[in-house]
This record gives structure tokens, C-alpha cells and sequence, in this order.
């Protein structure tokens, strides 16, 4: 009979070599799918000026995603996808590349901007939160994946999913639902909505303003924002972060509910403290705050705020790219029409109040 453990417990030496392998394969496979995205997107720049057009309307954030789908197809065709699937972490990445994003945003933009930012967040938070547990509700979804569901589509998408299954113990099933819907209907918004915006005139920072209370994804946000244009890339992040420091609350509140209310009686459930709050509370907000900091008050010098605004180029690209790559439709198969139909319900909510809210704090009050 083989032997799969040692007698600790450990993964035989073979296992970790494979985990290894694939890890630095999978390193450089994006590091060359991310230097493909940065050459095409010269190549697709190019062309488009030889036809008068100086605004490449194909951003990099579109080039990055088609090139991690089309390499997801081809891996998963070739059955080595498992293999290089510890490379792709999409969320650190994603984190990385926003705590650098900082040394684009200054002082001022944090305080006027990020003052409307959150003023926002909480009216999008609490009302996009209560439409969805109460759809779900309706809808007779079962309390833990109302509650998974509530948080990612009302806070930030995945990161939010994940923070709220800790909170009420949710199956790891139904965070795998959620998260396909987040990836899946936020993809297409963040090619469809730049478009939008122009089409209805908005300006840069209401559009901004609405693409950051509306998609899910912190991603596809500022990928949004980047096709738009610089300035609305800018507010289009301060407000998704805004929403982003709610994550470790709203966990808190539900970790709070569901034990007092929903499993007050059920062993096992994790008790609600203050340390569950700086637990679940992004860290990566703390960064962006102080690199933005530094940058402002000149700590940085020009050369080095020259190399983090090229860095935080590239490690989006690397983002986009492994967003592709996390791309997987078949994990919706099993999961029915009704989650489907309270994500989607939510969203639609949730696109016609932000676009409302943007609207009336950055376009009316002017924060």
C-alpha cells in the first residue's frame, strides 16, 4: 500500500516538489503573459494612431483580461491548469497594485474626494445590503448565502464574500457561487459602463463616483476607471475604497447577528469581539493611505513616484491577467435560478442608486 503522509503528517517531498514546480512555472507564465499584454497594448496604441485615433479606446485592463481567458481556455484544454493554479492570487496582486496606486492620489484628492468616497460607501453599503437580504429573503435563500451574497454585491465583491463566510460559517460552496457571479457579471460592466457614462455626458468624477459604488470588484473598478480616463480612475478607486473599509464592520455586524439571532443556539459558532473588526478590516487600505502620504508630503522623490506609477502599471496588468485566468462558468452549474436571480436583482439596484448617489454627492454637492 503507498504511502501518501509521513508520520507528522506532512505532504511527502514529491507532493511539495510538485506544488513548487508549478508554482515558478505559473510565476513565469504570467510574468509573459503580462510582458504579451504590455506589447499588445503598444501594438493596439499604434494602430490606432496610424488611423488618427490618439485615444487607444482598447485599454490595457481589456487586452489583460482576454489574454488570461484565452490562456484559462488553453490551459484547462490541456489539463495543466491545476498544475500553475498556485501561482495565480489574484487578490494579492490586486491588493499590491493598489497600495502603489496611492502615489497617484494626493492628500487633497483623499480628503475632498475620499470625504464623498465615504458618504457613499455608507449609503450604498446599508441600503444595497438590506435590498439583498430582503430579496433573498423572498426568494427563500438560506441565511448564509443571503448573507455571502448581500456583502460581495453591497461592499467589494470577492474580498467582501470571503470576510462574511468567516463571519457565519457559510459553506465553502456557496462562497464559490458568489464569487463566480461577482467575477462573471463584473466583467462585462467593466467594459460596458465607460461606454455608458460617455454616452449619458457624465463627468470624470461622478462617472468615477458610479463605477466605484457600482461594480463588485475592486479590479474591474479601476479598470473601468482607466478606460474612462485618469481622473476617473482616480475617484473611481477612493470611493471603491471607501467601501472596502466597511468590510471588516459589516462583518462584524453579521458575525453578531448570526450568533445572537440565527445560530444563538448552535455550538460552534465564532462569538463576535472587536478583534474580529481589525481581523477582517483590509490592511491593504492602510498602505494606500500611506503611501499616498509619503508622495505628498514629498518624502518620495520624483524618481522614485516615477517608478511606482510605472510599477503599479504593471502589477495591474499582472491583475487583469490572473483575472482571466480565475475565470471558471462551470462552477455555476449546480447552483439554480434563484441566487442568480437575487445577485442579478441586487446589481440592477445597485447600479441605478449609485449612479443616483454619484450623481448628487460628487455632481450636486461637488465633494
Amino acid at each position: 500500500m503507498a504511502i501518501n503522509q509521513t508520520a507528522s503528517g506532512a505532504l511527502p517531498k514529491e507532493s511539495n516538489s510538485i506544488k513548487w514546480g508549478g508554482l515558478l512555472t505559473g510565476a513565469v507564465m504570467l510574468i509573459l503573459l503580462t510582458v504579451l499584454v504590455a506589447e499588445l497594448d503598444d501594438w493596439i496604441g499604434f494602430t490606432f494612431k496610424e488611423h488618427d485615433v490618439t485615444q487607444n479606446p482598447l485599454e490595457y485592463p481589456l487586452t489583460a483580461v482576454v489574454v488570461g481567458l484565452i490562456a484559462n481556455g488553453l490551459l484547462r484544454l490541456t489539463h495543466f491548469y491545476h498544475f500553475v493554479k498556485p501561482a495565480i492570487r489574484t487578490e494579492l496582486f490586486l491588493k499590491v497594485g493598489l497600495v502603489i496606486l496611492g502615489a497617484r492620489i494626493t492628500l487633497d484628492d483623499l480628503v475632498t474626494t475620499g470625504t464623498g468616497g465615504l458618504i457613499q460607501a455608507l449609503i450604498m453599503v446599508c441600503s444595497v445590503f438590506m435590498f439583498s437580504w430582503w430579496l433573498g429573503g423572498k426568494l427563500k435563500l438560506n441565511p448564509t448565502l443571503r448573507a455571502v451574497m448581500a456583502s460581495a454585491v453591497s461592499v467589494c465583491g470577492v474580498s467582501a464574500a470571503i470576510a462574511a463566510a468567516g463571519s457565519v460559517l457559510a459553506r465553502k460552496e456557496e462562497v464559490t457561487y458568489v464569487t463566480a457571479l461577482v467575477i462573471i457579471v463584473a466583467l462585462p460592466m467593466m467594459v460596458l459602463m465607460p461606454p455608458l457614462a460617455h454616452a449619458m455626458g457624465l463627468p470624470d468624477d461622478v462617472a468615477g463616483a458610479w463605477f466605484g459604488g457600482n461594480i463588485d470588484t475592486t479590479a474591474a473598478v479601476v479598470g473601468a476607471g482607466t478606460i474612462f480616463s485618469d481622473d476617473a480612475q482616480a475617484v473611481a478607486a477612493i470611493v471603491k475604497l471607501g467601501q472596502n473599509v466597511m468590510i471588516g464592520f459589516v462583518a462584524f455586524a453579521l458575525a453578531l447577528y448570526f450568533a445572537t439571532v440565527v445560530e444563538k443556539d448552535k455550538e460552534g459558532a465564532q462569538k463576535p469581539s472587536i478583534g474580529m473588526i481589525w481581523q477582517r478590516f483590509p490592511k491593504f487600505v492602510i498602505g494606500f493611505v500611506l503611501v499616498s502620504i509619503l508622495v505628498s508630503t514629498d518624502v518620495f522623490s520624483p524618481e522614485i513616484v516615477k517608478e511606482l506609477n510605472n510599477a503599479y502599471k504593471w502589477i495591474f496588468a499582472l491583475a487583469f491577467v490572473a483575472i482571466g485566468l480565475d475565470f471558471h462558468v462551470s462552477s455555476l452549474r449546480d447552483m439554480g435560478w434563484r441566487p442568480v436571480g437575487v445577485f442579478m436583482g441586487a446589481t440592477v439596484f445597485n447600479t441605478a442608486l449609485a449612479l443616483l448617489a454619484a450623481w448628487l454627492i460628487f455632481g450636486v454637492l461637488g465633494f
